[in-house]
């Protein structure tokens, strides 16, 4: 895992590096490896957190799509009739 910084204020960490400190946070601790990565506990937190909402916003559109496919289909049903 390898931080990458960025010219504005802070760091920015790669997305890889994010993943891979949330799955270590999984089963280590988020207190432990935060301490391990020089991060504050609350930057995993967030990143967690940001990290479900990206899972129920893919989860929504796949619903969405799986819908509108199931529509179509049902209007070619309609149609033929």
């Amino acid at each position: 895992m390898t931080k990458s910084k960025a010219g504005r204020k802070g760091q920015e960490f790669s997305l890889e590096f994010r993943q891979q400190a949330l799955l270590r946070a999984a089963t280590e601790g988020v207190t432990t490896v935060a301490r391990d990565l020089g991060l504050q506990p609350a930057q995993l937190y967030s990143w967690r957190a940001q990290a479900r909402r990206h899972d129920q916003d893919d989860q929504a559109q796949r619903l969405e799509l799986a819908e509108h496919a199931r529509l179509k289909r049902e209007v070619a049903r309609l149609e033929e009739e």
